[in-house]
């Protein structure tokens, strides 16, 4: 099965220049590359070609598709197509300002470069002095996830698969690097979580020396004063019919 055949199954047979460019890029890699010293088969290496020349020319790939057509799991396709990408030494280039104006959020703008600058600083902090200067954050899955989180806390809508596309990443990944920006900078990109419907109807059920004060419960001298008046009613009224 030939690029052709393959931008065919993947929708792209109308992208005339992903389809050119991606035939560059095979070549190219069959100078470079042995498939079989990269665990890399040669469908796998035509659709990893053609997802690199979507990028280039901005075009969205369907990597879910891809790496089912590819019979790779999630893992092994992002593994291969990182080598493949830095053995050909191309990147996929994800600018903040151009999300920006792609998704409609060009306040976001000065939010993800102070959250991005944070988590650097924060992330490269938290390692051993050994390991700090291989400390490596132009990848775009970095940018990607900052801009999708910090539209997420400003309750802004971001397509997040289109953005996992934009950077050529998995969704794994993608989730992975989304999780560590929010345990290192949760005061820039975390989300305040709302409470649970359902525990404040238990705590509203419930007997009110058991709830919570701010669910309308008592603290321990006005459930003693309640207490107390409520004894003071029972005598009374028991006096009254005697």
């Amino acid at each position: 099965m030939d690029i052709a055949d393959i931008s065919k199954k993947l929708g792209l047979a109308d992208s005339k220049d992903v389809i050119r460019k991606a035939t560059e890029l095979r070549r190219l890699c069959d100078l470079h590359f042995n498939s079989s010293s990269i665990g890399v088969g040669e469908i796998c290496k035509a659709i990893i070609c053609l997802e690199m020349a979507a990028s280039r020319f901005d075009v969205i790939f369907d990597r879910r598709r891809a790496t089912k057509l590819s019979g790779m799991s999630d893992k092994a396709y992002t593994r291969s197509f990182n080598i493949m990408q830095n053995g050909l030494g191309v990147k996929n280039k994800v600018d903040i300002r151009e999300l920006a104006i792609q998704f409609g959020c060009i306040r976001l703008i000065p939010i993800v470069l102070r959250g991005l600058y944070q988590y650097k600083e924060r992330f490269i902090a938290s390692l051993p002095l050994s390991r700090r200067a291989s400390s490596d954050f132009t990848r775009p899955v970095f940018t990607a996830v900052a801009f999708f989180l910090c539209a997420k806390k400003q309750k802004l809508k971001v397509d997040k698969i289109k953005l996992i596309q934009l950077c050529g990443t998995s969704e794994s990944e993608f989730s992975n690097v989304a999780n560590s920006m929010k345990d290192l900078c949760y005061d820039i990109f975390g989300v305040s979580k709302e409470k649970d419907p359902r525990e404040m109807k238990g705590n509203r059920d419930a007997l009110p020396e058991k709830r919570k004060l701010e669910d309308g419960g008592f603290s321990s001298d006005e459930e003693e004063e309640a207490l107390c008046y409520r004894k003071h009613k029972r005598m009374e009224h028991e006096y009254k019919e005697n």
